[in-house]
């Protein structure tokens, strides 16, 4: 359903030729019901490092809201880091092996039911045919019991020896990794789950929220991760910003947002991909951003490629696709593209839009990383695959004006949304494994 926007505009008085169609306003049935006990219990879970193999990083180290949901950084340092956001570094004492490869998204709305798909290539998608609703990587190792997809999103972070879970021979669960054992007595989720089992607060807190627990010993990962995903959805469900009002009630935009906002759901073209209530078309899109990083590649390969899509399909139409984000609070969760290539959101815009094609006269410089001995832009070098990237983009250019780039950031400021930016629940001052909690 769409509503068309002359008739609003219309009422504030300001002129448009020709009508946009708007979507339609975010309703509290676009959301699966959240219990408040279980997303308390997510909340710590969320921010406690316990669930990682070091017993160093959180969810929260890359996913806080004090930089948007994300890091603030191009490429993260996940285990072998210290410190938050654009002021995280390499641990001397644990240099970690490589950055993260893809840049963290934001967190805004996954817990809406148009959210069937997650991560930047897919990876992990609802799918009724499969065992337990869902199709991921770990196919059928893939164990029931994750109430939703974002539930199941939880689980890849903690294998990640990059992320969360420690590099060989570290720990338990890194080993438990290396070794295959993720499912099962032993595995590593098991592992982390009887950690969690092992604290008194958590014990008590499961066996209150989740009635079919009697005992610390029934306490799974899933149950874990569920309790995680109810703390998302409701923490950081944004549907309160002025754009919202302007939906729900005509009003609270400036003449300049509404100008850009009729440029994004007309001329521009940005609502072809960008659709829907949460600006997004849930789909895949190859948009010639930036490599840069170490790319997604097995252990026995060495290039720096990231194919996106393609390395879930196998398809080679989806070669360097990448699936849309959500433009909720856009301007808060930079830096921007799948390998967060741009710190400035004016400039990704350009580059994104720009009839060459994008690339043309990508600055390197706008990147945000800590310092680390690794090679950032292999992809741009000999044997890189950037000409291969912009070859590989789907959607046409725009020609836009400066005053046009400016009336479409005027827009997506719009999207900001203060009350899911600051979340509800909060940064909790102690968690009850006693290790520390992340603090902007």
């Amino acid at each position: 359903m769409l509503i068309t926007g002359l008739a609003l505009l219309a009422g504030l008085g300001i002129g448009v030729v020709g009508a946009v169609d708007l979507p339609r306003p975010v309703v509290d049935a676009d959301f699966a019901p959240v219990n408040l006990d279980e997303a308390r219990l997510g909340q710590l879970l969320f921010y406690d490092p316990v669930l990682s193999g070091n017993r160093e990083v959180s969810c929260a180290t890359c996913h806080h809201p004090a930089h948007g949901t994300s890091d603030g950084l191009s490429l993260g340092i996940g285990d072998g880091g210290i410190g938050l956001g654009p002021k995280r570094r390499a641990d001397p004492e644990n240099l970690p092996e490589q950055r993260i490869p893809r840049n963290a998204p934001a967190l805004f709305n996954l817990g809406a039911n148009e959210f069937t798909v997650l991560f930047h290539d897919g990876r992990i998608e609802v799918d009724p045919d499969r065992p337990g609703g869902l199709r991921t990587p770990l196919d059928e190792d893939m164990v029931a019991g994750f109430a939703s997809l974002l539930s199941a999103q939880t689980m890849f972070p903690v294998l990640s020896p990059d992320e969360m879970a420690g590099h060989y021979g570290e720990n338990e669960i890194s080993k438990a990794v290396r070794q295959g054992r993720l499912t099962g007595p032993g595995g590593a989720w098991d592992l982390i789950s009887r950690r969690v089992a092992g604290i008194p607060a958590y014990a008590q807190a499961f066996t209150e929220v989740y009635p079919e627990i009697e005992t610390p010993a029934q306490i799974g990962f899933t149950d874990i991760s569920n309790a995680v995903a109810a703390f998302m959805a409701f923490e950081w469900r944004s549907d309160t910003s002025p754009f919202d009002t302007y939906l729900r009630e005509g009003r609270g935009l400036s003449p300049e947002q509404v100008d850009g906002m009729t440029l994004f759901y007309g001329a521009a073209g940005c609502a072809t991909c960008h659709a829907g209530p949460f600006q997004t078309d849930h789909g895949f899109h190859a948009m010639a951003a930036p490599q840069i990083g170490p790319g997604k590649a097995a252990r026995f390969e060495s290039h720096a490629r990231d194919e996106g899509r393609m390395r879930v399909t196998g398809r080679s139409e989806d070669a360097y696709a990448f699936r849309t984000p959500s433009l909720r609070n856009v301007t808060l969760t930079g830096p921007y593209g799948h390998a967060g290539g741009h710190k400035d959101l004016g400039a990704f815009l350009r580059d994104h839009v720009a009839l060459e094609g994008g690339l043309a006269a990508y600055d390197q410089a706008g990147v945000t990383l800590p310092e680390l001995a690794v090679e950032d832009f292999r992809a741009f070098g000999p044997g890189g695959d950037i000409a291969e990237i912009r070859a590989a983009r789907h959607v046409p250019g725009q020609a836009l004006t400066e005053a046009e780039i400016d009336a479409l950031l005027a827009f997506l400021s719009a999207l900001e949304d203060p009350a899911a930016v600051d979340g509800r629940l909060g940064v909790p001052e102690t968690v009850p494994s006693g290790l520390p909690v992340a603090q902007p």
